[in-house]
């Protein structure tokens, strides 16, 4: 049993640690479905899955409190599949294994599912617990946060009762979040006719690795290296110092982590190979010394590997590499009336080159949507100069903030009741469903907040402990001192 379950409180603790046993990275989700579903039936409250996948458990108010405003508390039930290059998972089958660090709770080499597995353990705690004082409540877990949030788009409306949402999926104890980014799935595609590599050239693969990755709003703004601009520059230089050909470049692989490793196969004539071992042991402390102290240990490694039996054409290749150097990755622009907070970003997430095919994918995010468009647009120029086709997917607009939101005034009361100081109010960087459901659903009062995360989307995701007894406290207050209706 893991240790996790002797922290306080227990309840979320303990269901927190039945979700670690259940594989549900995203595009998964038929085991903790059928869990969520049964979990509800069990305590012999309503409970089903909606037509696109979302899983709704209804519970009624406490005596006395009939005339409360209803409460809907949403999460997501999936979490993203990121894990270290030495770790051996299968997130589709293998149960995550937690341990506590000090004062944080962490997993062995791949994500913790803390995102969102913690907001769905406290809703779980609130359905069990029959002692709380609560008008109606509605738990919504909705299906594939992650990858699109597919769950939130599908929702439709008239299947939420409730007139009060708390979205229990931010990262950040003791802060209200108000509003959120919108976001814009961008994709660039290219196919090329492969070439035969030049005769009597070596090949040598090329990985980069050891990066902090993260999640590609929360922490955009950190200056983290993403291993798809840095592996293209490395591989910018070696067309221009040596002799070489591109065979293939595969980096990243979910548009909202921040790259962590890359990957890329060239070709090149033994005569002008002299000191390219020593050019890539300098690279790579050269590397180290630019993003000292933000990262440290990253890797630029170099070793042989069979000679494939095609390459990309030079035209192409140079045109690939360039464009990856070239587009727009990280921070565009902080709130003009918000300074110390990113309004527009990219990240360059995911790139494959390899067999004929050329596929970029970047995760635009912007909480003013004139300035996504922008940022669309200029990529989508970026990308045409080098002859790609670019398409865009999965747009959703921002979430509004509302400062004269009722539940949020009851919030920060209520907080300073329980812990003497007032809770921060801020607008998130990252894409919560928050404005997705309220689209779908018009006229919800809607917060989020959460317990305490660092490094979500990456093996370095952990969960700060004295965070959550203070978000679950939180939470139940808030439920018992819900206005009437």
């Amino acid at each position: 049993m893991s240790t996790i379950l002797n922290l306080a409180p227990q309840n979320v603790w303990k269901h927190f640690y039945s979700l670690t046993r259940i594989p549900r990275p995203s595009g998964h989700m038929e085991k903790i479905t059928e869990f969520l579903v049964g979990f509800g039936k069990e305590l012999g409250l309503e409970s089903f899955v909606d037509e696109v996948g979302n899983v709704i458990i209804r519970k009624p108010a406490t005596p006395g409190m009939e005339n409360r405003k209803g409460v809907i508390l949403q999460a997501h039930m999936d979490m993203v599949p990121q894990k270290n290059n030495d770790t051996v998972h299968d997130f589709t089958k293998d149960p995550i294994e937690t341990y506590i660090d000090g004062e944080w709770v962490k997993a062995r080499g791949t994500t913790l599912g803390a995102d969102n597995g913690l907001g769905v353990a406290a809703a779980m705690a609130v359905l069990e617990d029959n002692t709380l004082k609560h008008g109606p409540i509605e738990v919504l877990i909705t299906k594939d946060e992650e990858t699109g949030m597919y769950g939130a788009f599908g929702l439709k409306p008239g299947t939420l009762q409730g007139e009060i949402l708390l979205n229990l999926d931010s990262e950040d104890e003791g802060e209200l979040y108000i509003g959120c980014a919108g976001g814009l799935d961008i994709t660039a595609t290219m196919s090329y006719k492969e070439e035969a590599p030049m005769e009597g050239f070596v090949a040598r693969k090329l990985t980069l690795k050891g990066l902090r990755g993260g999640h590609s709003g929360l922490e955009i703004n950190e200056g983290r290296g993403n291993a798809n601009k840095l592996l293209a520059r490395v591989a910018h230089d070696l067309l221009v110092e040596f002799d070489s050909q591109l065979s293939s470049f595969e980096g990243g692989n979910m548009r909202n982590a921040i790259p962590r490793e890359a990957h890329a196969v060239m070709l090149f004539n033994p005569e002008d190979m002299d000191g390219l071992d020593d050019y890539i042991h300098e690279y790579e402390a050269q590397l180290n010394a630019e993003y000292a102290p933000i990262e440290s240990g990253i890797t630029l490694t170099v070793e042989e590997t069979d000679v494939p039996a095609a390459v990309v054409p030079e035209e192409i290749q140079d045109n690939v590499i360039n464009v990856l150097m070239a587009c727009q990755n990280g921070v565009t622009r902080m709130i003009p009336t918000i300074p110390d907070t990113v309004e527009t970003s990219s990240n360059l997430a995911i790139v494959t080159v390899i067999g004929g095919e050329v596929k970029i994918s970047i995760l635009a995010r912007s909480s003013c949507d004139t300035m996504k468009d922008y940022l669309a647009d200029s990529l989508q120029a970026c990308f045409s100069m080098a002859g790609m086709k670019v398409t865009f997917s999965g747009g959703y607009s921002g979430w509004q903030p509302n400062v004269d939101s009722p539940i949020l005034h009851a919030m920060k009361l209520s907080y300073k009741q329980q812990f003497g100081v007032e809770p921060a109010v801020k607008v998130i960087h990252a894409g919560l469903e928050c404005g997705i459901i309220g689209a779908n659903c018009p006229g919800l009062d809607m917060i989020s907040f959460g317990p305490t995360l660092r490094s979500p989307h990456s093996p370095d995701e952990r969960a700060y402990i004295p965070s959550v007894p203070k978000f679950y406290d939180f939470l139940i207050a808030t439920l018992e001192q819900t206005p009437e209706k």
